[in-house]
């Protein structure tokens, strides 16, 4: 007698073989059985006819880091079958930190991951902040070293070079970091302290890190997308480890063109070359982004008071006149107080501020604490198809979560959108082929063993979906309408969500990086 039984699906495997018939037996936490089977009695039976089952799906690139101590069922992510969040990506976390930084990273960090200085409780390893987390999410949760947090334990905040000794704790930080079960090295290089890092520094960096594990980095796009890709691949090339570039997209066809045929005649012949991305074109990131690296010299909290500096002001104003105002969105403050701002546009409040655009923003800078999210909307979706298309492509949906705010809808859309617009609508590729991108892919790429895969022996992470039905409901107008088309969703075999309603349960595991 099985736990649960799931009986009479289409089942896609996770391997990018075609669908075939089957049902499927899990005890405990395992599938136990694939095939025919009639006589089979279970504690629960899930009815799959006209639907099919696959593994559960991999967020690739997440911000849920601080989300999941807040809520543990993140019912936006599990509507569309994600079973497991990566973390700690773009080299910026909320761990490692010490004594001093934690306060640092809770405040840069608040208009993207959550959390606020009374969330608090003392973690400072990456071990220490994933184990609150096992057992207690519906969702798994794997992690990445995010290398800002990583060097300003070692050499504070700063433009300057690790000297010897900065060094060497870098290297024992990161060893830390992959003894307790990270699956690489994450970086940002537009982000606080890490833009001020050298290639040699990350080459450095990703040494410590070899032979296991992989480097996974939102590339220097100020300098150019190609540009940054190419550093990436000298990085891995020269350090010996994967190479995995976050949200890979393109300004127009040309310079998508440039990117692939430079993914498909050097970077996958250099390095284990991958990438994600989330199947739309607009973008998501915090105001502050915008700003001169120099603000970042000292640290957050350090940052806010040069805001009224008249010559940073006057260097952001040069910065801002290559940003369309008009096309971006504010999409969440932290105060209540410019919470009618959210879904208007950044040209919207400059003119209401009657105010040069460089000071209206740093003057809500300084009232919101730094605390501002925008969404970019740049460029139609069909830009991105050439990069959904591509092999060494897998599901990253970057999303960032706020209740309150007019967040990018690809928190509750990508995986399905993928689905529906990449398979149903557009034929980019197939059924399976779309279930590889979100499943084995990623499983084989990260390490994560026995997952990704319907097969005996394997962990019961499981979606049952209606292909004919299937489809992303969030718009940038409605951000929060959940998706539609997903029966059941199962965690470690526990069963996490039936139509569409969330259960009690709280399977998720702190995955670890296997070899």
């Amino acid at each position: 007698m099985f736990d649960v039984l799931i009986r009479g699906g289409e089942v896609i495997n996770g391997r990018n073989h075609p669908p075939f018939p089957a049902d499927i037996g899990i005890q405990g936490d395992r599938v136990t059985a694939v095939g025919n089977l009639p006589d089979a009695t279970a504690a629960q039976v899930l009815d799959a006819s006209g639907h099919f089952v696959a593994p559960g799906f991999i967020d690739a690139h997440t911000h849920s880091d601080g989300w999941l101590r807040k809520e543990p069922h993140q019912l936006a992510k599990t509507s569309q079958g994600f079973t497991t969040e990566l973390l700690m990506l773009d080299g910026i976390s909320y761990a490692p930190v010490n004594e001093v930084t934690w306060r640092e990273w809770i405040h840069y960090l608040r208009p993207l991951n959550g959390l606020q200085l009374s969330d608090y409780t003392g973690w400072q390893t990456i071990g220490d902040y994933m184990r609150d987390l096992h057992g207690r999410t519906a969702q798994n949760s794997a992690t990445f070293i995010p290398y800002a947090n990583v060097r300003t334990l070692a050499c504070g905040f700063g433009q300057r070079a690790p000297d010897d000794f900065q060094q060497y704790e870098i290297k024992r930080l990161i060893q830390q970091g992959m003894a307790d079960g990270a699956l690489g090295l994450s970086t940002g290089l537009d982000y606080v302290d890490e833009c001020f890092a050298t290639t040699a520094e990350l080459i450095e960096a990703c040494r410590m890190m070899a032979p296991y594990g992989v480097y996974v980095t939102h590339v220097r796009y100020n300098l150019g997308t190609l540009a940054g890709v190419q550093e990436a691949v000298q990085i891995g090339r020269q350090a010996g480890v994967p190479v995995h570039i976050s949200h890979l997209k393109a300004n127009d066809p040309a310079e998508a063109e440039a990117i692939i045929h430079y993914i498909d005649t050097v970077a996958i012949n250099e390095v284990d070359f991958s990438f994600d991305v989330y199947p739309y074109m607009p973008s998501s990131t915090m105001l502050q982004y915008l700003l001169p690296h120099e603000i970042w010299q000292h640290g957050p909290l350090a940052a806010l008071p040069q805001l009224a500096d008249p010559g940073l002001r006057a260097r952001f104003g040069r910065a801002l006149q290559d940003t369309p105002l008009e096309n971006v969105t504010i999409a969440w403050v932290g105060s209540r107080a410019n919470a009618h701002w959210q879904g208007h546009t950044l040209a919207d409040y400059v003119a209401a501020a009657q105010r040069p655009p460089a000071d209206a923003l740093c003057d809500l800078l300084i009232s919101e604490g730094m605390a501002v999210l925008l969404v970019f909307h740049l460029g139609d979706d069909e830009r991105v198809a050439p990069f959904l298309a591509h092999g060494r492509y897998l599901m990253g949906s970057d999303g960032i979560y706020f209740p309150d705010g007019h967040i990018h809808p690809r928190q509750y859309g990508s995986a399905v959108r993928l689905l529906r617009w990449g398979v149903r609508e557009k034929g980019l590729f197939s059924w399976e082929t779309a279930v590889y991108k979100m499943t084995g892919f990623p499983a084989a790429q990260f390490g994560l063993a026995n997952r990704g895969v319907i097969a005996e022996g394997n962990f019961a992470d499981l979606v049952i979906f209606d292909p004919a039905t299937i489809t992303d409901r969030a718009t940038y107008d409605q951000p929060y309408e959940l998706a539609v088309g997903v029966q059941a969703v199962l965690v470690n075999g526990r069963v996490i969500l039936q139509n569409g309603r969330a259960t009690p349960e709280t399977p998720g595991r702190f995955l670890k990086f296997v070899a």
